[in-house]
């Protein structure tokens, strides 16, 4: 199967060019540039005049609540939606019922995504109080890291005990990727607000009771202890300015340089990538519900953007915008969570907390690209480049000869409104319901496989499991 995506400006690598893509099975062939192309004849070509053309996106942080919680979500769906929306690859969270908690937990994940996962897929394997020994059996080609609940969870995953702490900090060999937020801190909060507004306060006072020192706490508490035993740590979800002061700067990537022993006609990319600028130790993500609204939307959209750590203010969100651009926020993610809408009925203590969103994400970065907030190349670098840099993803998140071929053809200047029946999440809603985006996913490209072409989805699609390291 040979295919050729020809005429597009391609992202990657810190560069825009006009080129071409050829693919041959499952890998990237060669790319082309000015105008040049291969000998036919191709199965398939794509005119992609216009558009701009990205690696497929990595989303390191979801949950299609895949086993046990399937009414909500499920493999098959969210990871079409992913599709739909340009994202290739996700790494999926262990809350799910029963915890991917155990090595053969895991097992079956992996068994469930082989079978549905319309694309590349991987998981984390959650730490808890107990179950440190296990970490030495983890095949660190298969996984990504460990995921760690400092805060804001259930049963035997919520780990708080500086005990407990100091023993996984100290064991893992694998990346911990870990939600920050102080129980104790949020637990005082919470009766506190019930005590004087009742048992089910209104969603506004969501981010007092969750609020910045909870965060912060946590979160210096998890930096102290990866710096203590030198833990590579990738902080979930930032949300506050008084947290981005606890990381350096990512070093921005270096551009490459145009090869100057061979000529145009002799080499089909002139170029010569550059090496990708070293990431530090301790790294944070940003998700796109904490980049995109702020506590001001609580009284037009309510529950729909409760989550944890909560959404808060204005300038927390402008904060973590111009932390992507001078590189204290290392990655976005979605934190994909879909719940049912019913599950969404009440306040801070009933409604439950996520929302769906990968769909959007990609169109939801490139709108922040429209208003200034960063550049198509910055947005590459943190939503394909650098998850695949700091988890050692082989052979995915960047446009190269060889590499698989993830590959998304976006569309500038072309409006759309987000309505309920394009909604490809299980639970059949959006926070960005209404939502009118200038940029449209035309084309998806996994592994290859044309499983997105302008609103026609491949269903017998499937993805891959990612190898790293």
């Amino acid at each position: 199967m040979r295919t050729f995506i020809k005429n597009a400006t391609i992202v990657n690598e810190s560069r825009q060019f006009v080129g071409s893509i050829l693919i041959e099975e499952d890998r990237i062939a060669d790319i082309f540039e000015h105008g040049m192309a291969p000998q036919g004849p191709f199965d398939e070509q794509v005119d992609a005049s216009g558009c701009f053309v990205f690696p497929g996106v990595i989303d390191e942080h979801v949950h299609f609540r895949e086993p046990g919680l399937t009414a909500k979500a499920d493999i098959e769906s969210e990871s079409r939606a992913a599709a739909y929306g340009g994202v290739t690859s996700f790494f999926d969270m262990p809350n799910t019922l029963p915890q991917t908690t155990t090595l053969e937990a895991l097992d079956e994940r992996f068994a469930l995504a082989a079978e549905k996962s319309h694309v590349n897929y991987s998981f984390f394997y959650g730490a808890t109080n107990q179950n440190t020994d296990t970490f030495d059996q983890l095949d660190e080609h298969r996984i990504p890291g460990i995921k760690l609940f400092m805060g804001s969870s259930t049963g035997n995953m919520l780990v708080d005990r500086r005990e407990a702490l100091e023993k996984i900090f100290s064991s893992s060999r694998l990346p911990i990727m870990a939600h920050c937020e102080d129980t104790g801190i949020i637990n005082r909060n919470m009766a506190r607000v019930k005590a004087e507004f009742g048992d089910d306060p209104v969603i506004g006072f969501h981010p007092v009771i969750r609020s910045e020192e909870a965060c912060y706490e946590s979160t210096r508490l998890a930096v102290e202890l990866a710096s203590k035993y030198g833990t590579r740590l990738h902080v979930a979800h930032l949300t506050t300015q008084k947290e981005l002061s606890l990381f350096e700067t990512c070093e921005q990537p270096a551009r490459g340089k145009l090869r100057d022993s061979e000529t145009e006609s002799e080499q089909s990319i002139c170029y010569i990538p550059p090496r990708p600028a070293p990431l530090p130790k301790i790294t944070a993500e940003a998700v796109i519900a904490h980049l995109f609204f702020t506590d001001c939307d609580y009284s037009r959209l309510g529950t729909r953007i409760k989550c944890n750590p909560a959404i808060k203010r204005p300038t927390d969100r402008e904060a973590l915008r111009k932390a992507l651009m001078d590189g204290r926020i290392a990655t976005v993610g979605t934190d994909h969570a879909p719940h049912l809408l019913k599950d969404k009925e009440g306040g801070c203590a009933r409604a439950a907390s996520g929302m769906p969103m990968i769909q959007f994400s990609l169109v939801a970065m490139l709108e922040l690209v429209d208003k200034g907030v960063l550049t198509l190349e910055c947005l590459t670098d943190v939503m394909c480049h650098r998850p695949a840099q700091l988890f050692e993803v082989r052979e995915r998140g960047y446009l190269r000869q060889g590499y698989k071929a993830d590959v998304v053809v976006v569309r500038p200047n072309s409006p759309w409104t987000v309505t309920p029946d394009i909604i490809q999440s299980k639970c059949q809603w959006s926070p960005m319901e209404g939502h009118t985006f200038n940029w449209r996913v035309e084309h998806t490209f996994c592994n290859g496989q044309h499983i997105y072409n302008k609103g026609v989805f491949d269903e017998k699609s499937r993805g891959e499991a990612i190898t790293f390291r």
